[in-house]
């Protein structure tokens, strides 16, 4: 249907009937109102904004509604405040540096007591704080990064590559834990340096977390948001990664804290029992020279066994309550109703201004 002046201009009624049949790359044309794009252009001004409201505000907004979240990163905070900054304002402990078995809580010198030995027990807690978290760290995204790379790739590709990495996966499931973990530290030089040691007591623990992964992908790879991605020629990997193990994420933070506070057990409690390597000190060794000094029977001594395991149970509640914050951040039902609730505000910001426009332009 033409308008009055394209029919007195049949030149302009040509031109705009060439405007509304788009060409395409092979040639051909097509006349479809999905081929009209928005006037309005994003800057890079309003991208760093969505970035900043999604990956930011949004989830410091639900830690600060999170009583469990304030707690759980003050506490992983004080750990992680103690293990880089505490080592350089408490210098490590000696041998003979004071009174054995002296009592926790009488005197500023030595505020958590004393071993039989007389080093100080909260320069020791404070030093082992930085060996620990070292296995944490590497142990944990060990665990995670790997567990979930084998889980998604086989759960998505399925055939061959399924076969082979479950495969693969279930012998790392049904290794003995302990005997493969004292095999390899005889074996391999992982003497003095923690974040070998942390991937080694994780060794075995990824096998599980890779095939709860695959489940979840083997479900996920039929949504039509996969469908439509590959129909358009997405690469494979960008679809994993981007599109499917982002919806698995609450998922991931959970089992990546699991996998913190089992390398936390695992180390205290290989180290107690001499499996491990006597080179740094640590809670664990702490545990074991305690329980070799009698401090499990001892009153004297009760405070020498009592503070590695109050340090590894402060971040093991920690970890806990952490996760949990973490997977409401992550959950994206969460995270929208949260940006949903920024840009209502945002818009309630910008609506006086036009009323009070509106309002002049009444006036004049």
């Amino acid at each position: 249907m033409t308008s009055d002046r394209d029919r007195t201009d049949p030149g302009r009624a040509e031109k705009s009937h060439e405007s509304a049949v788009s060409t395409i790359p092979d040639g051909g044309t097509v006349n479809t109102p999905f081929d009209v794009v928005s006037e309005y252009e994003e800057t890079r001004r309003d991208r760093l904004k969505k970035l900043y409201d999604t990956y930011v505000y949004a989830p410091i907004s639900i830690i600060k509604r999170d009583w469990r979240a304030r707690i759980g990163f003050a506490i992983v905070l004080l750990y992680v405040f103690t293990a880089t900054v505490g080592v350089y304002l408490i210098e490590p402990t000696q041998v003979t540096e004071g009174p054995g078995l002296a009592k926790p809580f009488e005197t500023w010198e030595y505020p958590l007591g004393t071993d039989d030995m007389g080093r100080d027990l909260l320069s020791s807690t404070v030093h082992s704080t930085s060996e620990i978290l070292k296995m944490i760290l590497s142990g944990g995204l060990f665990t995670v990064t790997l567990g979930t790379t084998v889980g998604a790739l086989a759960g998505y590709k399925g055939g061959v590559v399924d076969t082979v990495l479950s495969s693969i996966t279930d012998v790392f499931i049904n290794l003995p834990g302990l005997p493969t973990v004292m095999v390899l530290a005889l074996m391999l030089p992982i003497t003095g340096n923690p974040y070998l040691i942390g991937i080694l007591l994780t060794i075995t623990a990824w096998g599980g977390l890779a095939r709860a992964i695959r489940s979840q992908v083997l479900t996920l790879r039929q949504e039509p948001f996969v469908e439509a991605a590959r129909s358009m020629g997405v690469p494979s990997y960008e679809i994993v990664f981007k599109d499917i193990v982002p919806h698995l994420m609450p998922f991931v933070v959970i089992n990546l804290t699991n996998a913190a506070r089992r390398v936390i057990f695992s180390a205290a409690g290989l180290y107690f029992l001499g499996v491990l390597p006597f080179t740094n000190h640590n809670w664990g060794v702490t545990l074991n020279l305690a329980y070799s000094g009698g401090a499990h029977y001892k009153t004297g001594a009760l405070h020498w066994f009592l503070m590695p395991m109050i340090a590894i149970t402060g971040i093991s509640i920690g970890l806990i309550l952490l996760g949990q914050s973490l997977d409401r951040v992550f959950n994206p039902r969460v995270r929208a109703r949260h940006e949903k609730k920024l840009a209502e505000s945002q818009l309630d910001e910008v609506e006086p201004e036009d009323d009070d426009s509106e309002t002049m332009i009444g006036a004049a």
